[in-house]
């Protein structure tokens, strides 16, 4: 059979998947088959693209040809005008082409520009339920290398030499935490993937695994061999279904290949991965919490040292990284510790994975250099902010991370430059906040998360926490007092000191960043009883201009209270005793006659 002449390469991640990736995948073949075309174009599935905003997305292949937010209805035309006649649609492209230029490809797209693809390589690339796809991109070849050509010593050696940090959120050399496992003493050593990834708003994980779970496989095993361990485990959200079948899928692939099980590559190496389901608990974020979780215990974190490194699974030697740390680490071998380490900045090399989401128009999945600026994210990648409203804050490291605001918007980020403004790296997670966010409610917003997402165990974390958040949310109820700040500032103080591990110890981070950089909106809240964003319904008051207010009555049909009245075609006004602050009227109006006091 003569090879197909183009590959529609259509996204199957959750995003698109939650979207009808796989109706329109059934709708093409269907289409593609009338046409006679079912040899020519092949139809690939493939994991997370990134540009979340715009899917279901498909990237046509030789062209770089990118289409967005497909529907079935779509499919009969597209199949038609571009596979038959071949005339590509522009009215479903992302960027269409003005009548002078030619068709502008996938890399025009300002989201794709700044990136630089290592854990997320083969994104939209390959089907990720296919081995022998990822093989065809150099699959396996590190492992091959670090198995018949590396000592476990030299593989150390090279992941030291790289700079990798642990991308779960500690930023931990994982070339040394590798040398501390090989070094602990015991007969069974045992290698941990963190993919129970639990801040509001990232899926960096989860798409890394959608979308090439054998990188993460690869990774673990140079992993296993490098300290001396025989059981892998990952351990993965429950929320996950459709990258934990990925993954079941992998592992039963690589076991079939001889890459997995006994005796890999004939080398005397043998490894067994498992799958353990973890129910959604933030605290497992914390290796010696997921520990326990792992051995069926309640996730409490414990006292260390002992490391996991020397006493973690059943008191064996246990290495834990995350996703997109084991992703790393084929290229790295591949590739060499000189090339890796030239990428980033001094004391964080390479890249780093970010879900960009929040007040952006671009929203999505990204990988850049370490060392970019938040404004190269926010504005060349994430568009900016909707509808040209003033960017706020960004917080990053998830919810117990700090938020930055706009006079810091060309901040480098690296681990260093992110802690001494007040915030962390984490996982990932990267929230966007315009104008309109109020950041004392975001502060009561994560504390309310934390709170109870706190196992308890500490005494510090489970009171302190509950206490912050109490204040804040009698702040946001108007009922705020003089000293409610400097209270917040020493319970902050107090937590962080005494919690045993990094939840509660960072746990104050949204609410100091936020009365460092927005004192004046704590101020405005206590003092003058206003919420400046118009967030805070205790706060706000809800007014129609009379100037500008046609007497449509669109906001009087709306209004679920019938608390708006006036005869048709003259101005309407509120009843305040009925208005419950919803902002339905707010946000139907289309004369901007209805504003917040």
């Amino acid at each position: 059979m003569e090879p197909y002449r183009t590959h529609v390469m259509l996204c199957a991640g959750t995003g698109c998947v939650s979207n009808g990736s796989f109706r329109i995948k059934e709708t093409l073949e269907r289409e593609l088959k009338k046409h006679n075309l079912q040899n020519e174009v092949a139809v690939v599935m493939t994991g997370c693209n990134g540009f979340c905003a715009q899917g279901p997305v498909m990237v046509v292949k030789p062209d770089d040809i990118f289409y967005q937010l497909l529907t079935d209805d779509d499919i009969t035309h597209l199949v038609e005008e571009h596979f038959l006649k071949g005339r590509p649609v522009q009215k479903l492209m992302y960027t269409p082409p003005a009548e002078e230029l030619p068709v502008p490809k996938m890399s025009d797209i300002g989201f794709f520009n700044k990136q630089r693809l290592i854990a997320l390589r083969n994104r939209g690339m390959i089907d990720p339920e296919q081995i022998d796809e990822y093989i065809a991109r150099d699959g396996y070849t590190a492992l091959a290398k670090a198995l018949n050509e590396m000592t476990p010593e030299q593989v150390i050696e090279e992941i030291k030499l790289s700079g990798l940090r642990g991308r779960g959120g500690a930023g931990f050399p994982t070339g040394r935490k590798w040398e501390l496992a090989r070094a602990a003493k015991g007969e069974t050593k045992h290698i941990v993937c963190n993919a129970d990834e639990g801040d509001p708003g990232a899926f960096m994980d989860r798409s890394i695994i959608e979308s090439d779970p054998h990188s993460v496989l690869e990774g673990m095993i140079i992993g296993a061999r490098a300290i001396g361990a025989s059981y892998g485990h990952v351990y993965i959200r429950n929320e996950y279904p459709l990258a934990r079948e990925r993954l079941i899928k992998a592992i039963k692939q690589a076991t079939d290949y001889g890459l997995l099980g006994k005796d890999i590559f004939g080398t005397g190496f043998d490894l067994d991965v498992s799958i353990h389901r973890g129910a959604g608990a933030f605290v497992c974020g914390e290796e010696t919490s997921l520990i326990a979780s792992l051995e069926g215990r309640a996730p409490e974190p414990r006292i260390r040292p002992p490391f996991p490194v020397e006493s973690g699974i059943w008191d064996a030697p246990t290495n834990i990284n995350n996703v997109e740390t084991w992703a790393n680490v084929p290229d790295i071998i591949n590739r060499g510790a000189k090339w890796f380490s030239a990428i980033g900045t001094e004391t964080s090399k390479g890249t780093k994975v970010f879900s960009v989401v929040g007040k952006v128009k671009n929203t999505g999945l990204v990988e850049v250099p370490m060392g970019i600026t938040l404004r190269e994210i926010v504005y060349d990648i994430g568009g900016g902010i909707p509808g040209d409203k003033e960017f706020k804050a960004v917080q990053t490291g998830g919810p117990s991370g700090g938020c930055i605001p706009q006079s810091l918007l060309d901040l480098p980020i690296d681990y260093e430059k992110l802690a001494e403004v007040g915030s962390i790296m984490g996982s990932g997670g990267l929230i966007v906040m315009d104008e309109d966010t109020c950041m004392v409610d975001v502060a009561r917003y994560f504390l309310e998360f934390l709170k109870d997402e706190s196992c308890g165990k500490c005494t510090a974390c489970r009171e302190g926490i509950d206490v912050m958040h109490g204040i804040l949310v009698r702040i946001c109820e108007g009922n705020g007092k003089e000293g409610d700040i400097e209270m917040l500032e020493e319970l902050s103080e107090a937590v962080k000191d005494s919690s045993l591990c990094a939840l509660g110890r960072t746990a104050p981070n949204p609410v100091i960043s936020t009365i460092r950089y927005f004192r004046d909106e704590y101020e405005a809240h206590i003092n003058d009883k206003s919420c400046p964003a118009g967030v805070c319904k205790a706060l706000i008051t809800y007014v129609i201009n009379e100037e500008k207010c046609k007497g449509c009555r669109l906001c009087a049909k709306n209004c679920p209270q019938e608390a708006i009245t006036g005869e048709v075609k003259m101005p309407h006004t509120i009843e305040q005793d009925k208005c419950i602050k919803c902002g339905v009227c707010f946000d139907v109006c289309k004369f901007d006659a209805v504003s917040v006091t």
